[in-house]
């Protein structure tokens, strides 16, 4: 069965039904029929109920015949007249009491709004390899947000953002909203990630201001800097490298005046990104002197994962591999960055035995791909084959589901061939996740880094990762 049946509402929505509640529920007389402010033109309040109930009736009546529909073509040409309909009703008529009831997601008689906006997006997957179906899909990997809203969740905000670059900006806006509305509800002071990952997601939505307001609202070290430099990189990537850089001194000067000291290794890293290389090195060097000139010989949590990172930019290959060593079990995500850097410095032999070694096959392959592009980036196509068949041979090792191994042979295929040959794997990959998904936490763990891979592969920015 296809997604666009298995997804599709009932064949029939109880058409008649609902008529017959229209027309028990006419428009009763307003005050002398007086126009009403929020209604399209000089309508009053009867004139907006009538043609509601008329464009009600309407869309449902194109539903019914999109049912009976054997045609895929016709059944989508009568499903988006229907939602048009509909839509036309939260616009034309929001005080209508229909308006009202779509709007808040009730029944209409025996219609669920809710489900049909469902239906409507699955249209997407008419072209299964269209990256519309691929987010559609997605999203079905996606535990619902639990209301009211009190945690982060960079999975739904995942989803905005890669509905803003790749697919519905309104979509983005719809699974956006809520998180804001609680933030405002009880603005987080000091907790640590309480601001539900909305600076991060905002600023890669083109909400560079609301991100800076709600991120200068935390008096929190963690969150503060880890929003300030994650909006510098999304406005290096929209090419304001001036501003990028500003918000980096601010971030170096609340950590100076906060006593910031683990939160360092960032600074230095959005120092380096944003061209201001010297003080990026000085930061970095007086950050392993000052704070964490024992790493060698201790264990746990003597330095942060960030510094590790920085390290593969801006320290001896050696040191950067030192400090990988000491944070990667806890923080398994430094190993691409940590060694892709290397890769990008010509460190490729060195970074390459290091990944080899890495246990956990999903992230061996992810930091395969790190190295393919850094390989292709110097020319070396004989090397960048080579790791393309360290890829597949994760992929042909036993007989499991392996779908984050596939989304990662499809970025490989997207740097290789920059052709489509990607979305095969692709939609390999997505299959794959829909079968393995037993669980809340599974779902969730698959769902993010497909997010991630798609957006990647669509944009070339990793931005969700």
């Amino acid at each position: 069965m296809s997604v666009v049946e298995r997804v599709a509402v009932r064949s029939s929505f109880l058409v008649l039904p609902v008529i017959a509640l229209l027309l028990l529920t006419s428009p009763m007389a307003s005050a002398a029929g007086q126009p009403i402010p929020g209604l399209a033109g000089n309508q009053t309040l009867p004139d907006a109920q009538a043609m509601a109930n008329r464009q009600f009736v309407q869309a449902m009546d194109a539903i019914r015949k999109a049912d009976q529909s054997y045609d895929l073509a016709e059944q989508t040409r009568l499903l988006q007249q229907a939602d048009k309909l509909l839509s036309n009703i939260l616009v034309q008529s929001p005080e209508s009491p229909l308006a009202v009831q779509l709007s808040t997601n009730q029944f209409v008689g025996d219609f669920d709004y809710n489900d049909f906006k469902s239906r409507i997006r699955s249209l997407a997957c008419n072209e299964a390899q269209s990256t519309g179906c691929f987010l559609y899909r997605i999203e079905g990997l996606i535990q619902p947000v639990d209301y009211p809203i009190t945690a982060p969740r960079w999975d739904w905000l995942s989803l905005a953002v890669a509905h803003y670059h790749l697919g519905d900006k309104d979509r983005t806006k719809q699974i956006i909203a809520p998180f804001i509305a609680a933030f405002r509800r009880a603005p987080p002071v000091t907790d640590t990630g309480r601001d539900l990952f909305l600076g991060r997601a905002l600023s890669l939505t083109g909400e560079v201001d609301m991100a800076l307001d709600i991120t200068r609202r935390i008096n929190d070290c963690s969150t503060r800097i880890y929003n300030l430099t994650d909006i510098s990189q999304a406005l290096m990537w929209k090419g304001d490298k001036a501003q990028a850089g500003k918000l980096v001194d601010e971030a170096a000067e609340y950590a100076q005046a906060n006593n910031c000291a683990w939160e360092l290794g960032l600074v230095a890293e959005g120092f380096y990104k944003t061209g201001n290389e010297a003080r990026a090195h000085t930061m970095f060097l007086n950050t392993v002197e000052e704070q964490f000139s024992r790493f060698k010989d201790r264990k746990g949590n003597c330095c942060a994962p960030e510094l590790a990172v920085a390290a593969g930019d801006l320290g001896d290959p050696n040191l950067a591999l030192g400090l990988l060593r000491t944070v990667q079990q806890e923080s398994p995500w430094t190993i691409p960055a940590v060694l892709g850097r290397l890769g990008a410095r010509g460190e490729m032999q060195l970074a390459t035995t290091y990944a080899e070694q890495v246990q956990d096959s999903d992230i061996k392959a992810e930091t395969f791909v790190q190295l393919l592009a850094d390989a292709l980036k110097t020319g070396d196509r004989k090397q960048a084959e080579a790791l393309s068949g360290r890829i597949d041979k994760l992929l042909s090792a036993g007989t499991d589901p392996k779908p984050l191994i596939l989304a990662q042979r499809a970025r490989a295929d997207k740097l290789l061939f920059k052709d489509q040959r990607w979305r095969n794997t692709y939609l390999a990959g997505l299959s794959a996740a829909e079968r393995s998904t037993t669980g809340d936490t599974q779902r969730k763990d698959i769902a993010v880094p497909m997010l991630a891979a798609l957006v990647e592969i669509e944009t070339g920015t990793p931005m969700l990762q």
